[in-house]
């Protein structure tokens, strides 16, 4: 009998399935170890990433404190000199005060928590684009118009849905569905800001355009730090005001509802009182974006500009009687 004749044992089914189980088994290990080592890596990643917060959090507060400790320093200096100068003693007191006065306030004063403009840029842009998805789905138009104001509310965007929309009469929203008023009316991310712009300013916001657009500008320049440069460009004539901004912290401007845009139409649409409309376009050489605010004329905006003109034209009268 040949070895090719001899009977050959076939695996049974219970012993491909044994084997097929420890596969299995050995596959699950490895997805176990590999599962447990990413989880590893993920907790190493997020110690470190509180480790170097934390880090960045003192050097900020550590510098605060030094600036503290520099001006209390210049302050005992001062005091000191105003002890041994006496013909000076006037001035260097001042001074001293000056100085420890400035350094108990920075160091009392000095931050606990930092947030980088990028925490805040990219929470702002999840809630744009599900916005922006929204408006595209219910078809309404790329326009923004924002409003004053009313007696029982805040200001409000509106976003129609078909072209020369009449603005909505009922201010509560989110959705207008008037026949002829149709679209979005949201609580603008200008509205907060304005507020707070509100409380800082001294005395009350302009309510003309060209000290408004001042104003403002300095606002997003000083007084919330979101762009290095906002130069306006006012026509009050025409209704138009165009600010040119330069680097922005939040990013592109042309997203919906922009926090720096939103808070010039805010502050335009309660400082004149009428709807503005607004448009944002990408800048040139001298700035990265353009900001215009366009509203309805009135004959105190004429007035104004004749003003303005004429103010213009007696400088340079002075100026050429002068030469």
């Amino acid at each position: 009998m040949s070895t090719d004749d001899l009977p050959v044992d076939e695996p049974t089914d219970a012993a491909v399935g044994a084997e097929r189980a420890k596969e299995a088994t050995a596959r699950d290990d490895e997805d176990a170890v590999d599962r447990a080592d990413l989880v590893a890596r993920a907790e190493l990643l997020a110690e470190e990433n509180r480790r170097l917060r934390g880090e960045y959090a003192r050097a900020r507060r550590t510098r605060y404190r030094r600036t503290a400790l520099g001006l209390v320093a210049v302050g005992v200096v001062a005091i000191a000199g105003a002890l041994v100068f006496p013909d000076a003693r006037t001035v260097l007191f001042a001074l001293g005060a000056t100085g420890l006065f400035g350094g108990v306030l920075t160091y009392y004063l000095t931050p606990e928590r930092f947030v980088a403009a990028a925490v805040g840029e990219r929470v702002y842009d999840a809630g744009a684009s599900n916005l922006a998805a929204v408006a595209d789905e219910l078809g309404l138009q790329d326009q923004r118009i924002y409003l004053p104001a009313d007696a029982t509310g805040s200001p409000r965007l509106f976003v129609p849905q078909r072209p020369g929309a009449r603005l909505p009469d009922d201010r509560d929203g989110p959705i207008v569905t008037d026949e002829d008023a149709r679209g979005l009316l949201l609580e603008p991310t200008g509205a907060p800001l304005f507020a707070e712009f509100e409380r800082a300013v001294t005395g009350d916001p302009a309510s003309t355009p060209a000290p408004l657009a001042g104003q403002l500008a300095d606002a997003l320049v000083e007084q919330f730090e979101l762009v290095r440069g906002a130069d306006p460009d006012i026509d009050p004539d025409g209704g138009r005001a165009t600010v040119a901004i330069t680097d922005s912290a939040y990013g592109p401007l042309d997203r919906f509802d922009h926090p720096i845009p939103s808070v010039l139409a805010v502050g335009f649409a309660v400082g004149l009182d009428r709807p503005v409309r607004l448009d944002v376009d990408a800048g040139d050489e001298r700035a990265d974006w353009l900001v215009t605010c366009r509203w309805e004329t009135s004959d105190a905006d004429e007035d104004e500009a004749d003003a303005t003109a004429a103010n213009a034209d007696e400088a340079d009268a002075a100026v050429d009687v002068d030469r």
